[in-house]
Parts: structure tokens; C-alpha cells; sequence
């Protein structure tokens, strides 16, 4: 347990306690591990004095590491093309020519590939036309050609990233922590998508990132949306994975507490928060203060209660009608939902498309994953999406390759809803 600020070192005060939680969400159990698989109680806090919602929990084991199932999917392609477009826009703005720019936590480097087709993309096509225009004056492009650079722990996500690099970018192992440098730093720009909120130590990792840039430099970072759960009342985004629950006032503080000044903020795929920032002298910087007050989090613990009840209600009438009904999305959305909401037997299986999944079992609940294909051979009545980033996707795919009478439900909101 630990009862101190991640981000400042004060005392913490507890917000509520979220019982028959997954213990991980990348720890996915094989058939012969489940003995050994338990849910664990989680007690979600806030410190007075930063703001930072956070769980009083050790890290997972793998907080380090960059492991990513959605990187290839439509949605979030467009999301990537938009942000790189973005990020080019505010370096041209702010008169940045160098284009030497690090992903820091890379994973596979999926996210470094999709530099490589940005020109497809209508923005990103725009963004690269005016960063490559030639000044009127010199002749010259106004910006250097892209330079990218990964930086990924885990050593087997660094092989896998460079076997199909082509020569576009590089991917080195390391980790962003204190005065560790970069190889081919320092840096113009740097990228890094949801990768703060699993850390234990966000300070340590974004003053060791601002150690590998140049002078005002820029950076694109993206975390989940605190703000998003409460709107929603999704309890199910929480996770003992995302160690901190950041809002857009608290990521704010952290970055400038970090020597970043804030460009620019905004929600983005529903659920995220965006911030583009800029390395900046500490004495550019203002010192944001938090008014001390804790969060109202009682509309999640109704929401915690009133879920179950509701899903469980649900089940219990299609059962007397022997119908059977399946969860699309074995993230960490689908894993808490079944875990608390005990959906272990009482649905047939969870789909999910990354094949690292298929063949284990949810974590707690102990459901079995399969691949989309296999849930088209062994049809259930009812698929329940629990992916609210990627619904309108995931239910494209349903209706173009399952029976056409399947029912689509959907969780977007604390309620189950028939998807239209």
C-alpha cells in the first residue's frame, strides 16, 4: 500500500474502495495459471494537495513496457494521423525546423509506422505539404525530413520494432528515468501515448524526457480521462494498470511541475486527453495550485452497484429463454466489468482480435478469449461491446461478419444500451 502522492510525496485520502477487481490487464492467465489468479480489492484516493486521483497500489510488473492490442485498428489510425498532424502544425508554428522526434515507450514501434503513411491522410498530407514549403527567401524547405527514433524496455518489443523498421526509424531499448540519455538525441519533438498513468514515478520520467530535448522543443502526450470516468460513470475504465487517474487541471500541474508549458489541451477518441506542450525555463513556468478539495466519487460506487445488478438482471432473462450472450473487447474495460460484475459462467466467451489474447482467460473472472472467428462458428445471441473508444468499429465488423440476427449491445455510459 502506498499512501503517498505518486507526484508530490503528500499524504493521500481515500475515495472509495472497488472490490473483485482484475489484478492486471496484460497478465492475461493461461488455462493452467488460474489457480493462481485472484481479484484484489483497490482503493481509489486523491491527494489534497496536487489534485492526482490514484490507486494505493504498487505498480504492475510490467509498468516499463509498451504492450498494445488496438495499435493497427481504423480508429486508431485516424487518431494517430490527426495528432501527427497536429504536432507538425505547432512545430511549423513555433518555428522549430529540426524534425528529429522520439516515441518514448514505442512498444512494437505501431505507432512509428504510421509516420510512414501520414500522407494518406487528408491532415496529414496538409501538415507535411506546409512543413516541407520552401521559404520564398532561401529556396529551401522550411522543415528537415522526419528523423524518428523509439525508445521501448522490454528487449523482445525492441526486436519485433526493428525486424520491420526498413530502415525508416530506429527502436532502442531503454527507459525514460532519471539522467538516462537517448541514443541520436537530443530531440525536437517527442511523442508518447498512453504510457504516463502507468507510472509510479510520472515526475522522474518527464523531467528525464525533457533532459533529451533541445531547447524548446515540443511534445504531443495523451492520457486517459479521469474527467471522461466521472461524465460516464464508467468504473469500468479503472484498472490497477493506470496507477493514476489524471484530470486535465492535474496533468497540467505535472507538466509544468516538470519544466513543460501547455500549448494546447483536448479530448480526443471520446476518453483521452491530449496535451501539447513545450519545453520550457522553469522561471517561464506559473506554479498551479489545487484547491484542496476531494473528488465526489458516490456516482461511481451507484454506478459500481446499479451495473451489476443491471447486467446480471439481463443475463438471468435471457438464460430463461435460452439465449446466450458474449463480451467483444478482453481490455481492460471488459476485464473489470466481468470481474466485478462476476460474469464468470454466465457468458460464453470474450472476442477479442489480438491473438496474444485467444486461448487465455480473463483475468478474475476467468472467461475464455477466442478470435472473432471462432465466434462465428460457435454464434451466441447477444454481443455485448465493452470498447468504447472503438464501438462504432468493433459493431461495423459484427454486422458485416456475423449472423445477421445477432444483438448488438453496447456499454458506453453506466448502462447497457442496444447499439443503433
Amino acid at each position: 500500500m502506498n499512501m503517498t502522492c505518486i507526484a508530490c510525496g503528500h499524504a493521500l485520502s481515500p475515495l472509495m474502495t472497488l472490490d473483485d477487481m482484475p489484478a492486471s490487464a496484460q497478465n492475461i492467465p493461461a488455462a493452467s495459471e488460474l489457480a493462481e489468479d485472484h481479484p484484489l480489492s483497490l482503493t481509489l484516493c486523491q491527494c489534497p494537495s496536487c489534485g492526482l486521483v490514484q490507486f494505493d497500489t504498487e505498480p504492475v510488473d510490467y509498468y516499463r513496457d509498451v504492450i498494445r492490442a488496438g495499435g493497427g485498428t481504423r480508429t486508431m489510425t485516424r487518431l494517430r494521423y490527426e495528432e501527427y498532424a497536429r504536432l507538425l502544425t505547432a512545430m511549423q508554428e513555433h518555428h522549430i525546423h529540426g524534425r528529429r522526434i522520439v516515441e518514448v515507450g514505442c512498444g512494437r514501434g505501431e505507432f512509428l509506422r504510421m509516420w510512414q503513411n501520414l500522407a494518406e491522410d487528408p491532415e496529414g498530407a496538409a501538415a507535411l505539404a506546409r512543413d516541407q514549403a520552401r521559404d520564398p527567401l532561401s529556396g529551401q524547405p522550411n522543415a528537415a525530413p522526419l528523423h524518428l527514433v523509439g525508445l521501448e524496455h522490454k528487449p523482445s518489443l525492441v526486436e519485433e520494432a526493428n525486424a520491420v523498421a526498413d530502415k525508416k526509424y530506429r527502436v532502442y531499448e531503454g527507459f525514460a528515468t532519471g539522467d538516462v540519455r537517448y541514443p541520436e538525441g537530443p530531440f525536437d519533438a517527442f511523442v508518447q501515448f498512453n504510457f504516463l498513468e502507468h507510472q509510479p514515478d510520472p515526475c522522474d520520467m518527464l523531467r528525464n524526457i525533457g533532459r533529451n530535448l533541445k531547447p524548446q522543443a515540443l511534445g504531443l502526450i495523451t492520457v486517459p480521462s479521469f474527467e471522461y470516468i466521472l461524465r460516464y460513470n464508467g468504473y469500468y475504465e479503472l484498472l490497477r494498470d493506470h496507477i493514476a487517474n489524471y484530470t486535465e487541471f492535474t496533468l497540467q500541474k505535472l507538466l509544468q511541475d516538470c519544466g513543460f508549458e501547455l500549448l494546447s489541451m483536448d479530448l480526443v477518441n471520446r476518453d483521452t486527453i491530449e496535451a501539447i506542450v513545450r519545453k520550457a525555463d522553469p522561471d517561464e513556468l506559473s506554479e498551479l495550485h489545487y484547491s484542496g478539495r476531494l473528488i465526489d466519487v458516490s456516482a461511481l460506487r451507484d454506478s459500481y452497484d446499479r451495473l451489476s445488478a443491471s447486467v446480471n438482471a439481463h443475463i438471468d432473462h435471457l438464460s430463461e429463454s435460452r439465449r446466450t450472450m458474449a463480451i467483444w473487447g478482453a481490455s481492460h474495460q471488459g476485464f473489470t466489468l466481468a470481474a466485478t460484475t462476476k460474469l464468470g459462467g454466465r457468458v460464453e466467451y470474450i472476442i477479442d482480435s489480438a491473438p496474444f489474447k485467444q486461448g487465455r482467460f480473463s483475468p478474475a473472472s476467468h472467461i475464455p478469449i477466442v478470435a472473432p472467428d471462432y465466434a462465428v462458428a460457435h454464434p451466441v445471441d447477444e454481443i455485448l461491446i465493452v470498447a468504447p473508444g472503438y464501438t462504432d468499429e468493433i459493431a461495423g465488423i459484427i454486422r458485416e461478419r456475423f449472423d445477421e440476427n445477432v444483438r448488438i449491445l453496447v456499454l458506453r455510459t453506466d448502462r447497457i444500451e442496444e447499439y443503433r
